[in-house]
């Protein structure tokens, strides 16, 4: 089906699911790999899972439950998208961010992109959290590639500051107001399923690489696209490969983001209150 044709069925679908009286928020977050629980916190109005959209994907990624919960954090409207879609589930590139842009085309303004991820910074630890400040996605396709979509964006879209520089400084002080150790870089996001190993972990790393992941930077891509103001959050869960020796596991990314996962929770509720309105 075209793109475009595609996006407006499923938006109009979610929209048919709504009830009249619930509005969809401007505040969408998607929740990374571990990081599912602050959905379970907010006061909930609805959740919608995947699989009720027709033709929409589902996640099948561990640790991702695969719903939308609309609700609202500190008295704020939010949606959070409770598991997201990774381009090494098998979907194509615009399977992957059709949530993004659906929520969009409703009428989200501002995303938190939120990620499990593998530290390659020195001094970072497992259950550090990150500000992603610039991404490198040059290992992926481009999910802008095929014919443009005008209606969504131009052709060549500038992605000088991917992450709104405004909200970069709202995360900011709302790290410093719940007495965070932010750290703040450069997220490298790679195809997955496989996790690095220490040579490709050393050679992002002379690329400028703070962090590596299997999402993200594609979904901010499309976001910036359709000039949609995105802001992105990693949780480090692990050192990368080669960094402590260690092999890795899934079990172990999913269960660091649960043990970080008040922490985590303290910090997007401060974003969200003190979100420019």
């Amino acid at each position: 089906m075209n793109p475009l044709l595609k996006l407006e069925s499923v938006t109009a679908r979610f929209k048919a699911i709504l009830d009249n009286d619930i509005a969809v928020p401007e505040v969408a977050i998607v929740l990374g790999s571990g990081l599912a629980s602050f959905a379970d916190a907010i006061d909930t109005q609805t959740a919608i899972p995947y699989a009720q959209l027709e033709g929409f994907p589902v996640s099948t990624a561990p640790g991702h439950e695969g719903r939308f919960v609309i609700g609202a954090a500190a008295g704020i409207p939010v949606i959070v998208m409770q598991g997201r879609i990774h381009y090494y589930e098998g979907y194509e590139l615009d399977d992957v961010v059709l949530p993004m842009r659906m929520l969009a085309a409703a009428g989200v303004k501002t995303f938190i992109l939120t990620n499990a991820c593998g530290g390659i910074q020195d001094g970072m630890t497992p259950g550090d959290l990150m500000l992603i400040t610039d991404h490198i996605a040059s290992f992926m396709p481009s999910v802008l590639r095929g014919e443009n979509v005008d209606a969504w964006g131009v052709r060549f879209p500038d992605m000088t500051h991917v992450y709104d520089v405004e909200l970069q400084d709202v995360i900011r002080r709302a790290a410093e107001a719940v007495g965070i150790d932010l750290k703040e870089g450069v997220y490298l996001q790679v195809p997955g399923p496989a996790f690095e190993t220490p040579a490709e972990i050393r050679a992002y790393k002379s690329l400028g690489a703070d962090v590596a992941g299997m999402s993200t930077a594609t979904e901010a891509i499309a976001l910036r696209h359709m000039d949609v103001k995105v802001a992105g959050i990693s949780c480090i869960t692990n050192l990368a490969a080669g960094m402590s020796g260690a092999l890795l596991t899934s079990e172990e990314v999913n269960e660091m983001g649960e043990q970080v996962a008040e922490t985590f929770a303290a910090l997007l509720t401060e974003v969200v209150k003190t979100l420019p309105r």
